[in-house]
């Protein structure tokens, strides 16, 4: 091969890898709008899970299929949170169908659970930033025990995700009920009583 020709074909080829980049970068925007993290925080503002996979029909509440090859025996629900807001409560009861809720950041999952863990027929999950995690602790009481499953997120924005399964088909509608029964909720810090406020009853 010539000079000339090696020269030509390095050309052609700076200018073919400019132009796939180029088209890669004004790519990504669509792609991140449509990704998980992105389109979780639809539910920023619920206090149920938003459902994304439904056992007994009718479409996603967000509109669109999120799994791609969703489990037939599973229901799943996800809750965005942002901890600028204040920590995230996922609040469930324990039945007969088995329930699971995994924590996941952009990076990807970073905690899990099953309903296995509650206590007397409850599981309380607190997602919290290491400083809202401390003020907690201080505010604790000495010798008062809590139920709650205090979690130290990587990053203050993530979701949680609900998981139902349903074993037999007769079931699908009480794992559906069961994911929109967990509440995901602002733990906002307690309000003073009138007492408190006012310094008390004379």
């Amino acid at each position: 091969m010539s000079r000339s020709a090696f020269l030509l074909a390095t050309a052609c080829g700076l200018v073919i890898a400019g132009i796939v980049h180029i088209a890669t970068v004004l790519a990504i925007p669509r792609f991140s709008e449509g990704d998980a993290f992105t389109r979780a925080r639809a539910s920023e503002t619920l206090d149920h899970p938003l459902r994304i996979h439904g056992l007994a029909g009718g479409p996603p509440a967000a509109g669109g299929a999120w799994l791609p090859n969703p489990d037939p025996a599973v229901s799943v629900g996800v809750c965005s949170y942002d901890l600028d807001d204040g920590p995230m409560r996922v609040s469930a009861q324990s039945g007969s169908l088995m329930l699971s809720v995994s924590m996941h950041s952009r990076r990807g999952a970073f905690y899990a659970v099953t309903d296995q863990a509650a206590v007397r027929g409850g599981l309380d999950l607190v997602v919290m930033t290491r400083a809202q995690y401390d003020e907690a602790l201080a505010n604790d009481v000495a010798g008062e025990v809590t139920r709650d499953v205090r979690i130290i997120a990587p990053a203050r924005r993530g979701f949680a995700v609900v998981r139902v399964i349903a074993a037999l088909p007769s079931e699908r509608a009480a794992a559906d009920a069961a994911v929109q029964a967990v509440s995901c909720t602002i733990d906002s810090p307690a309000e003073p009583t009138g007492d408190e406020a006012g310094g008390g009853k004379s």
